[in-house]
């Protein structure tokens, strides 16, 4: 039978959309890593049940990254002063080069995790570089802490600097390795067909990788519509396709298995269409699309055409690993794109920000992201004690509080998937 145990605190969370679910001094049950139930006042059933009492601390979903780049972090800051493309060359590209050694990789990495554990990120999906070995120790590394990741060995073979140029054949060689070796090795770690963009990637490649992911039954994660000369750059390399999305449809990359687009800044109505039709997920960036000048993307829009969006700290585009902080961010460019769109596209709210970092994102792993029966228990518990609090404020005023103004130290405890997660070590 699977260990049981009670946690009680001031509870909030978003079952749906844009609705706070409110529980003071309320009781989650967990049984194993599995949520039993979260109650107001406690069923005499679990009377005998082991209580952890947090008191006054707020217990929330831990926070989902749905797009960053463990390679970059040693960039982080750094050049955020250019666009996408040239940003790349100069900066992104010389660093992601230094993954070939394994040591600089585990001493990166190993900071990179650790400081996702600070911020209360309980889940990741994560781009490496082109680099089998180093890959795989990212997925060892993420294994070790107690945290969950989708890993991607990244692949490009085309318009890239030579020493990040991939064979064809040794790409979808190399990717089909790490499938078979880590697809079942670990349970809150796994791999995921990475595809840097179609500018870095043939379509013999991006039809390899689509076949893997078929085969194996693997998610994709990869960038679309990000940047206008990225764009155009891609209507010069395939004429032949209606828009960027549809190179990705036509190599078998995009919703045939569940997929995360990140940006989609500069998505067409028929791109929109489709993504929706293929429930694709989209990874929306605010601190790099601000960065890097690349602009807002249409979330409003997407949300209310039913496709699920989750938030990315994009770094090293990105500048912080903190949830918290794209939480603010994405709120305040949706407050420019009101502006921009007439106030059509209206702004969002503390709750449905909060929906995206949690549960949004955390759709992509499954039932994870919420307090709901049945969902896994990632969890993160927050004393607010430090913060400027002068007169009484309700629970879902607390939670604003800590994301505006709160920050790692306010983090006391991390669970994933039912299980306390300790600060990883320095490997």
């Amino acid at each position: 039978m699977e260990e049981i145990y009670i946690v009680r605190g001031n509870i909030i969370f978003t079952k749906t959309f844009g609705k706070f679910e409110v529980f003071e001094n309320g009781y989650i049950v967990v049984e194993g890593k599995y949520i039993k139930g979260v109650y107001k006042d406690l069923p005499e059933k679990f009377s005998k049940v082991s209580i952890i009492d947090y008191g006054n601390s707020l217990i929330i979903p831990g926070f989902v990254d749905l797009h960053l780049h463990a390679s970059q972090y040693g960039n982080i800051g750094l050049g955020i002063d250019k666009e996408l493309m040239p940003w790349l060359q100069e900066y992104t590209f010389p660093e992601e080069a230094k993954y070939d050694d394994i040591n600089y990789a585990k001493k990166v990495y190993s900071a990179l995790i650790k400081d996702l554990w600070r911020f209360g990120t309980t889940r990741a999906c994560v781009f490496a570089t082109i680099h089998k070995e180093s890959t795989k120790l990212l997925m060892d590394l993420f294994a070790q802490s107690g945290l969950s990741a989708y890993v991607g060995k990244v692949n490009m073979n085309r318009n890239s600097p030579e020493y990040l140029v991939e064979d064809t054949e040794n790409s979808i060689y190399d990717t089909e390795q790490i499938l078979q070796e880590y697809s079942t090795k670990y349970e809150l770690v796994k791999p995921i067909i990475t595809p840097r963009f179609v500018p870095s990637c043939s379509m013999e490649l991006l039809k390899g990788l689509g076949n893997l992911a078929k085969r194996y039954n693997t998610p994709i994660q990869s960038h679309l519509c990000e940047n206008y000369d990225e764009v155009s750059f891609v209507k010069k390399l395939h004429p032949e396709f209606k828009n960027y999305a549809r190179v990705y449809e036509g190599a078998g990359l995009f919703g045939d298995v569940p997929t995360i687009m990140a940006h989609c800044i500069l998505v067409d109505e028929d791109e929109i269409e489709l993504m929706k039709r293929k429930n694709m997920f989209v990874a929306h960036s605010p601190h790099s699309n601000c960065n890097l000048s690349s602009g807002i993307a249409p979330v409003r829009r997407l949300v209310e055409r039913g496709i699920t969006v989750g938030l990315g700290s994009d770094i090293s585009a990105g500048h912080s690993l903190s949830i918290a902080n794209v939480i603010v961010s994405s709120g305040q460019v949706a407050n420019l794109k009101w502006l921009e769109s007439s106030k059509v596209d209206k702004p969002f709210n503390t709750a449905e920000l909060f929906y995206m970092a949690t549960k949004g994102g955390g759709k992509f792993f499954g039932k994870v992201g919420s307090f709901e029966e049945g969902y896994e228990f990632d969890a993160l518990v927050i004393d607010d004690n430090s913060l400027p609090i002068f007169k009484p404020l309700s629970i879902e005023e607390r939670l604003q509080k800590f994301i505006y103004t709160g920050d790692d130290r306010n983090i006391k405890e991390r669970y994933v998937a039912g299980k306390k997660v300790k600060e990883p070590e320095c490997y």
